[in-house]
């Protein structure tokens, strides 16, 4: 608990990095890792190619050297009796000779005994000796200091024809030259790294600025968008790189919920303009009612009358909702094989009550009893809106025919009835919701304006046409074309 505390604190305290900064940060740190691997890398192989050529060097010395003492059985002898060799012999003076200025920057060659005694040494050397190794037999080199100086010795015993070691050779050279290259070239990567990376985090931020402009972009459209005004869209970058594809996600997301918005702006504004006049009649007719006493047929009646409200309010409401779903995309036909006029029967079965109040009569024609490929339930909510309008504006004694045929390779099914028809003018507006053509067809009548809006769209779902063939006062005939099974 107290943990969850503290760090809410020191994420209100710390300033937020930007991501600029981030990205700037992240780069140059793990750049920083690299240079120094790269400068540490190359100073080891500078150090191992400087190591190598001295080497190389000193072996040409010695190589050298050992070519000019002509190493035979009378010089081991002499390497036994005797603490120096005759000039002609080594090339050598002896070593007795009088001090010279030691220059380090000469090669400098030291014969020993066994024991580490000086026999022959060179006269750069003066009263100075070389540093010997002992307890070894191979050719090794080493490192020693000499009066304060580095040197790079090699030391190579001296062997006889009878294969004894009579003594050694070490040669040696100042590794000042060296150690100086060595130690500008470190100054040089000391003092050159902080520039760089310097230099790197001011160039990479000013890249990163660079590309993440594009996110301001987003952003600044973005902080624009609110519900007054969700047709607003964030411009798509040049490059279609992942900051396009960011930017027509979110606006793809402002689309879906720009359509969200609206269907549920669109169902509040359809439901208040649909409850509003039954529930002001129920109001009205309530208030009546209870203003002073009345005789109890007449209450039986007027509540009648509100419940005949009450209902058609229901129906409202089913009706907005099946259109909600449909345009939020939350309901799917469950397509099956049906018999089509055995499922008319079973919806005019339905509507007979209220066709037998105006004397209509609805005869199903179908001689072949034709399959179609169907939802049941969304194909009596078809054909009860359509019998139900039929019904509506029917005259009394009249009649409603349902046809079924096969052409082609299409079932065809027509509801004509011979009612007040519909102008041409309004036929293609028919299916728009809460459309009525006129004042005669308003919520007097029992129509809410959205039985033919679900009409089409359930019968869209299931891949069904629908088309109207009308004429005012000469009835009105509906056609829905499937596909044969």
């Amino acid at each position: 608990m107290g943990t969850s505390k503290n760090k809410r604190f020191l994420q209100r305290k710390l300033p937020e990095m930007s991501l600029r900064n981030r990205i700037a940060m992240y780069y140059t740190a793990a750049t920083s890792l690299l240079i120094a691997l790269i400068f540490s890398g190359i100073l080891l192989l500078v150090d191992r190619a400087v190591s190598s050529h001295n080497d190389d060097e000193l072996k040409y010395e010695v190589d050298e050297t050992i070519a000019n003492l002509k190493l035979q059985d009378r010089y081991f002898r002499d390497l036994a009796h005797a603490n120096n060799f005759d000039d002609d012999d080594t090339g050598y003076k002896e070593k007795n000779i009088k001090q010279k200025k030691f220059d380090i920057g000469l090669e400098f060659i030291q014969i020993v005994d066994n024991q580490g005694r000086v026999l022959k040494k060179s006269e750069n050397l003066s009263g100075r000796t070389l540093n010997f190794k002992a307890g070894t037999s191979d050719t090794i080199y080493f490192n020693s200091k000499v009066e304060g100086a580095m040197f790079r010795h090699v030391q190579v015993p001296l062997v006889n024809p009878d294969g004894i070691t009579k003594g050694y050779l070490i040669v040696a050279h100042s590794l000042m030259n060296a150690l100086t290259f060595l130690h500008e070239l470190q100054i040089v990567f000391l003092f050159s790294f902080p520039i760089i990376i310097l230099t790197l985090f001011v160039l990479t931020r000013f890249i990163a600025g660079k590309s993440i402009k594009p996110i301001n972009s987003v952003i600044t459209s973005a902080e624009k968008i609110s519900k007054t005004n969700l047709n607003l869209r964030i411009p798509l970058p040049f490059h279609q790189d992942e900051l396009y594809r960011l930017s027509a996600t979110i606006n793809a997301l402002l689309d879906r919920l720009q359509d969200a918005f609206q269907r549920e702006q669109q169902f509040t504004a359809d439901a208040s303009h649909e409850l509003n006049t039954p529930l002001s009649v129920v109001k009205g007719t309530l208030e009546v009612l209870i203003s002073k006493p009345r005789e109890i047929a007449h209450y039986e009646t007027r509540i009648q009358f509100c419940l005949l409200e009450l209902k058609r309010m229901s129906r409202i409401i089913d009706k907005l909702l099946v259109l909600a779903l449909y345009e939020g995309n939350k309901i799917s036909p469950n397509v099956e094989n049906i018999v089509l006029s055995v499922l008319i029967d079973d919806v005019t079965a339905r509507m007979q009550r209220v066709a037998n109040e105006k004397d209509i009569s609805i005869t199903v024609e179908d001689p072949e009893r034709e399959q179609v490929a169907a939802d049941p339930a969304m194909l009596e909510m078809i054909f009860e809106n359509i019998l139900s309008n039929a019904i509506k504006y029917s005259s009394v004694n009249s009649a409603i025919t349902i046809a079924i045929e096969h052409q082609g390779n299409d079932i065809i099914c027509s509801i004509a009835d011979q009612g007040i028809g519909i102008p041409e003018k309004d036929i293609l507006k028919i299916f728009d919701r809460f459309y009525r053509v006129d004042e005669s067809r308003n919520s007097t009548t029992g129509g809410v304006g959205v039985g033919l809006s679900i009409v089409k769209k359930l019968a869209d779902l299931q891949h069904i046409t629908v088309t109207v063939q009308s004429s005012t006062n000469s009835g009105t005939k509906f056609i829905l074309t499937f596909l044969s099974v």
